[in-house]
Order: structure tokens, then C-alpha cells, then sequence
């Protein structure tokens, strides 16, 4: 085969080998295996996350409740009326006249329930300048903001019948339509044009229409299939469209990273003189196992998800797992055949006005890099000592972290007219945009007992300064069951809210309802779902490091059999993401710099990201490390010195990890630009920290490293020497031609 048939070993091997031979069968099986995983998917039908199963604790309690007893809860609107100037009172003709006027308007519509006035209700601000019409959408809340426009017009009309007043309508199903409205659109953009920019990046890498096509196929292929398994997978652990989005950016950045690694390395081969099959092959042992390694890491690394307890966060890592082992799978096995079925025709396409990638042995030495290498490997010391004290600089801000679910202002701004809507009803209502709800049931909820104890909780609520009220109380006579609504002191305020929100679950509660017997009566809400959403996670932050770190460890100690190379792979990966959560924390929380990425006035970090951050960065970081020390390591088994191995292995690879770290930042800044904080802070911090992680850590601080460590680097005890050899110690040797050369002129030897 080529220029000598020699057995190599080695799963990656042995898989671009069999693809390579059986070319056409390799392509037919990964196109019926997409083919089957989208119509099985198509045909299962996609099971979400249900309300109940999103949060442990009280909100999960109350959601299993609500869900057993049958109970649709419709979404609720509100209609604030307020006097733009001093003088006009609630209890001015003018103003009663408006607030009939909504009522009429609303009714008028057809759209709504439960409408009520609130001079029935007593929704009257302490001032007398603001009021609340309060009413219920029909049909279903979770479709209410495709039903609610007809009543907000109705509303407007009314605005213009008075001017002394405002008149505006907030709730459930008018925000549901706004943030559709203005950031539906925003979402689809981001995710439909991640593809040409990797596409476009690519192309300029390769300089060829068809090599720059490859990655990007693949990658979507992949994508496709792993859509079809969510679905036959969320009948046993449900899904959503959070973690559909997240699988659609990790899988167009490992998929695209893991062709680009191998397709860099059979065109390096080529260029080297070897034969398109012998290229393959070496590819497949060198290139393919990275990628094998890199694949298993990351998705050890996606598992930690599974380990929070929070049934959004399994989903995203089942499925980032998922699109992850089948992106590698088709990176190993339908790569090589397509590169087979190509050949030199892979080169088709090529752009007249970019520059030919310039021959040297194969490889193409980056000039930048090897100026950095030259300065890096001559001082050793300083190199870890500048690299290591700036990452400890960058990491220094998120000593003071400070984690929450966002507000509304903070997640939009002043960007919509109803944040500011939303900023004047708490001013007006503390809380009464989203108040606390206590879901109470009973044996016989019109039992003496329990309606004595309903009333003296709404008393004890705003006596115990929990909440000013009014506090109102519904009952479900047929389910015996009463919603009993709580506006919490502290309003938009979450740290004052959350003092409110324990005073009714510690105080309030165990004195009132708390004393009957065959009451169940958890407390849920925004506020209450904020909280123990922290508290779930909070839980779950140490077994998932633990996990991912002690996982990822092992798995380079048994890839590289070198307890040096595992340790160091660690330590330098953590830097990585504390780099990346001190960024976050000087724009997001402090403000530096804030106003270049348009995130003024945050303050706060949202509460999911620091531990999403932590097992995505740590998983995709490893592609760089793993391809890089794999590079390094192939050197040192050729002969070379450890310090000409770093040298080597850096400068060779320095090209395809540039192009896939800006492939890679390309992607996650697009979501930086986003209008929603959440999604801006997690396209900055993952942009910022791959390219952290690209430049320093593996640039400077790895190669510094591995040249002070020497002969040590390849350190592995006796006593773990028994340990399952996963090297396969597959390079150039192993596969080439007796009369082939390496990249440094000298014979290999088979």
C-alpha cells in the first residue's frame, strides 16, 4: 500500500485505514447513519423539559403540584396607569375615566379573563399617582404572546384618549412577544451566520474551495445527526432549546477543529513528498488519534453537566456529549474516505488572489512563532514567570465575583420601552411584577382551619415587612388548592427580595400554614426560582470540578503515559478558565471596558455561566493541548531533543491552531454582539478564553514549561507502569516508505 504496507496499531489507524480502502462503503454508512438519525429523531418527536423537572427544591415541589392537579395557569397581564405629572390622583374623575377605559378596551378584545379594576382590587400605590388593571390571557400561557397584540393595540388607544396620563401594559404575554419580536430574529442571524464565517475563515486557511468545504460539511453532517438522536434521546432524558443551541455551536467548533486538524496534516504529508495514501495513512495515526483523545476528553468533560442536578444543564451536556463523539467519529472514519475519493482534487478551487501556502518539509513555520518560540526557549524562566503572573493578573477580578439570575433591566438595558415600563411598576409596586407565589394545598381547602390560616399568613406577610401588599389569594375550590400571591419588598432588587422571600418561607409560613396539618404550601416564583436555582448549584460546582478535572487527568495520564504531561495539562487549562472568568468579571461586573461590548450597568455575572464556562472551555481547550503535546511527543519519539521537540511541535501546529482558535472566537463573538447580557456574556467569555488559551497558554507558557521540565516531562512512575498503555505511539515511522524522510532530512526508520 503506497509506498510499503506496514500494520500500524492504533484505533485511529486502523479506522482512516479501513475508510481510506473501503472509501465508498465509509461514505454510504455515515450518510445512512444521518439519514436514519434524522428520521428516527423526526419520527420519536422531541420531548422538552418540562416546568416541574427544571428546578429541584420548593419551585420543583410547587411545579409537580400545579402539573398533578391538572391546573393551567393562564398568563397575567397588567395595565399601569399613572399620573405623568403631581396633581392627578387615582381618585381624580380623569383618572377613573381611564381606568375604565381599559377595562372596556380589554374586554372589548376577546382575548382576556379576569379582568379586574383596581379600585376593587385596591392595586393603588401608597402615593395615589398609579394603579394596576389586572387580567388573564385565554388559552394557553406558554402561546399567549402570539394572542396578546389585539390587546396591547387596545391599550395604546386608550394612551392616546389620554394624555395626562401613562398608560402602559406589561406581563407575561406582552414580554414574550417583545423579546420575540426584537430578539428572535437576533438569535437566527447569530446561528445562521456562524457557518459562512467559519466557512470564510477556512477559506483563507486553505486557499481551496473544496479543502475549505470538508470541515464545514462534516460539521454540519454531524450537527444533523446528533439532532435526530436528541430526539429518540428525549424520551429518556428530556431536551430543550438551550441545549439545542449550545450542541449547534460546540458542534460547528469541534467538528470544524477536528477536520481541520486532520485535513492540516494529510496536506502537510503530501507537501512532504509522501504519497496520497502513505499521507492518509500517517494522518490517521498521528492527526486522527489527537482527535480521538481530544473527542473522549471533551466529552468526559461535557458528562459534568449530568452531575447538577439541573435538568437544563443535563440536557445541554447529553447533548454536547452527543454532537462531540459523533463529530469525532466522522472525523476518523468518513474524513479519510473522502480525502481518498479527492486526492489532489481536494486542491480544486483555489483562490487565484491567495498565497500558496509556502513548502518546507511539510510543514509551513509560522515566522511570528518561531520569533516567539526563539525568545520563549532561550529564557525559560522568564517566559513562566511574565505568562503566569499576566494570567494571575487577569484572573485577580474574579476573586469578587458576584453571581445572580438577571433582572430585566440588567438582561435588555434601556433598550426596550418595556424594561422601562418594568422599572416604574416596581418603583410604583415593590414586587408586583413578579411576585412570590405560594401554591397551598389541602385536604379540604374550604376547611375552617385552613381558610383562618390563609388569611392570617396574608396578614403576618406584610406585618413581618415581607411584603406592602396587597397580597391576593385564589382559590381552586374543585382541585383544593389556592395560589396565594405575595409582592415581595425589594422589587427588582434580588438581594432585597431574597431577605423577603426567606422571611415568608422561615417565618410567615411555619406560623401559619405551617401549622396544619395536610398542608403542603411551597413557595415559588422569579425570586424563589432565582434562589434555588443558586442553590442547586451551588451544590453541584464541587463533584462537577472533581469529576471533570479528576476524569480529564486520568485520561491524559493514560493517552500520554506521563504523570508530568497530565499534571501540567491541568494547571494550565485552569488558568485558561479562571483567565476567562477574570474578563468576565472586570467588563461584566465592574465595568471595565464595558461600553466597547455595550454591557453598562450589569454588575453582576448570571448565575449558570461560571460553571458552563468551567466544562466547556475545559473540554474545547483540550483540542489545542492534546494536538499540540500529541505533535511534541511524536518529535521526541523520533530522536529529537525535548527541547527540539517543543520547538518543532509548537511551530508545526502553530498554523492549523490559529486557524481553528479564530474559527473558534469568530463564532462565540457573533453572540457576543447579541443585545441579551446573558448571551453576551458567554460569547465573550469563551471567545476571550480560546484566545487566551491559543496564544499564551499554548504559545508561550506550555513550550516554557515543557523546556524547564526537560527529560521530565515523559516522568511516569513504576508503579503506575501497569497502567493501560492508550499510546499507540503511532508517527511517520510507523507508516511511511524505509526511503521516506522525515522533516528534518534524516531516513525513517520502519
Amino acid at each position: 500500500m503506497g509506498n510499503g504496507d506496514i500494520r500500524v496499531r492504533g484505533l485511529a489507524a486502523r479506522a482512516g485505514g479501513w475508510s481510506a480502502r473501503h472509501r465508498w462503503a465509509a461514505v454510504g454508512i455515515w450518510v445512512l447513519f444521518v439519514v436514519l438519525a434524522m428520521g428516527l429523531g423526526s419520527a420519536a418527536g422531541r420531548v422538552d423539559v418540562k416546568d416541574s423537572d427544571q428546578l429541584k427544591g420548593e419551585t420543583h415541589t410547587a411545579a409537580r403540584i400545579i402539573e398533578d392537579a391538572g391546573i393551567d395557569e393562564p398568563a397575567s397581564e397588567n395595565v399601569l396607569i399613572q399620573a405623568k405629572g403631581g396633581d392627578l390622583k387615582a381618585t381624580d374623575p380623569e383618572f377613573r375615566d381611564a381606568v375604565d377605559a381599559v377595562v372596556r378596551a380589554v374586554e372589548g378584545t376577546g382575548r382576556v379573563t379576569e379582568v379586574a379594576s383596581p379600585y376593587d382590587t385596591k392595586t393603588i400605590a401608597k402615593d395615589g399617582r398609579s394603579a394596576l388593571v389586572q387580567f388573564d390571557m385565554r388559552g394557553e400561557a406558554d402561546t399567549a404572546g402570539e394572542r396578546v397584540e389585539p390587546v396591547l393595540k387596545a391599550v395604546e388607544g386608550v394612551q392616546q384618549d389620554h394624555e395626562a396620563l401613562r398608560i402602559e401594559e406589561i406581563g407575561g404575554a406582552s414580554m414574550m412577544k417583545t423579546f420575540d419580536d426584537a430578539f428572535g430574529d437576533d438569535f437566527k442571524k447569530a446561528e445562521y451566520s456562524a457557518v459562512p464565517v467559519a466557512f470564510g475563515i477556512l477559506l483563507i486557511a486553505f486557499g481551496a474551495l473544496v479543502a475549505a468545504l470538508l470541515p464545514v460539511v462534516l460539521a454540519i453532517t454531524a450537527i444533523m445527526a446528533t439532532m435526530g438522536l436528541m430526539g429518540v434521546v428525549s424520551h429518556v432524558m428530556p431536551m430543550s432549546d438551550t441545549a439545542n443551541s449550545v450542541m449547534l455551536l460546540v458542534g460547528l467548533a469541534v467538528g470544524v477543529d477536528y477536520c481541520l486538524f486532520y485535513l492540516r496534516r494529510e496536506r502537510e504529508e503530501r507537501e512532504a513528498g509522501r504519497d496520497a495514501q502513505t499521507a492518509l495513512r500517517i494522518a490517521a495515526a498521528t492527526s486522527g488519534r489527537a482527535i480521538v483523545v481530544s473527542g473522549v476528553t471533551v466529552c468526559v468533560a461535557m458528562a459534568g453537566m449530568l452531575f447538577t442536578g439541573l435538568a437544563e444543564f443535563e440536557a445541554m451536556g447529553l447533548a454536547s456529549l452527543m454532537v462531540v463523539a459523533v463529530a469525532m467519529v466522522g472525523s476518523v472514519t468518513v474524513l479519510p474516505a473522502l480525502l481518498s475519493l479527492l486526492g489532489e482534487r481536494v486542491e480544486k478551487g483555489r483562490i487565484p488572489f491567495l498565497r500558496r501556502r509556502r513548502k518546507s518539509g511539510g510543514s509551513q513555520d509560522s515566522r511570528f512563532w518561531t520569533a516567539v518560540l526563539r525568545r520563549v526557549l532561550a529564557r525559560p524562566v522568564i517566559a513562566v514567570v511574565v505568562a503566569t503572573g499576566a494570567l494571575l493578573a487577569i484572573t485577580a477580578p474574579a476573586l469578587g465575583m458576584k453571581t445572580q439570575q438577571l433582572t430585566l433591566d440588567q438582561e435588555f438595558g434601556d433598550s426596550l420601552p418595556i424594561v422601562q415600563t418594568y422599572n416604574r411598576l416596581n418603583e410604583a409596586f415593590p414586587g408586583g411584577s413578579e411576585p412570590a407565589e405560594v401554591v397551598v394545598k389541602a385536604d379540604d381547602i374550604n376547611a375552617p382551619e385552613v381558610k383562618s390560616a390563609l388569611a392570617d399568613f396574608r396578614d403576618r406577610a406584610i406585618s413581618s415587612g415581607a411584603s406592602r401588599g396587597p397580597v391576593e389569594i385564589k382559590l381552586h375550590d374543585a382541585q383544593n388548592m389556592a395560589f396565594v400571591y405575595v409582592p415581595l419588598v425589594g422589587g427588582s432588587d434580588l438581594d432585597k427580595a431574597g431577605a423577603s422571600l426567606d422571611k415568608l418561607r422561615d417565618e410567615v409560613r411555619p406560623a401559619t400554614l405551617g401549622k396544619v396539618d395536610g398542608v403542603e404550601a411551597p413557595i415559588t416564583g422569579q425570586v424563589a426560582g432565582s434562589k434555588d436555582f443558586n442553590d442547586q448549584l451551588a451544590g453541584a460546582v464541587v463533584p462537577v470540578f472533581a469529576f471533570v478535572v479528576v476524569f480529564a487527568f486520568a485520561l491524559m495520564l493514560l493517552s500520554f503515559r506521563s504523570l508530568t504531561i497530565a499534571i501540567t495539562s491541568i494547571v494550565l487549562n485552569l488558568l485558561s478558565v479562571g483567565a476567562a472568568y477574570g474578563i468576565l468579571v472586570a467588563v461584566f461586573q465592574h465595568g471595565w471596558g464595558a461600553s466597547l461590548v455595550g454591557a453598562e450597568g450589569v454588575g453582576a455575572i448570571i448565575t449558570w455561566l461560571p460553571l458552563f464556562l468551567f466544562v466547556i472551555l475545559f473540554g474545547l481547550s483540550m483540542d489545542y493541548h492534546v494536538f499540540v503535546v500529541s505533535r511534541i511527543r511524536e518529535a521526541r519519539l523520533r530522536g529529537l531533543e525535548t527541547k527540539e521537540a517543543i520547538r518543532h511541535g509548537v511551530v508545526t501546529t502553530a498554523g492549523v491552531v490559529t486557524s481553528a482558535a479564530v474559527i473558534m472566537v469568530a463564532v462565540f463573538a457573533i453572540f457576543g454582539t447579541l443585545s441579551m447580557q446573558s448571551m453576551k456574556q458567554m460569547g465573550v467569555g469563551l471567545a476571550a478564553a480560546v484566545l487566551i488559551d491559543a496564544t499564551i497558554i499554548r504559545g508561550v507558557l506550555l513550550p516554557a514549561v515543557m523546556a524547564l521540565l526537560g527529560e521530565r516531562n515523559w516522568y511516569l512512575p513504576k508503579w503506575l507502569h501497569r497502567l493501560p498503555d492508550l499510546t499507540h505511539d503511532e508517527t511517520p515511522q510507523a507508516v511511511a516508505a524505509p526511503v521516506a524522510r522525515d522533516d528534518e532530512g534524516e531516513p525513517l526508520k520502519v
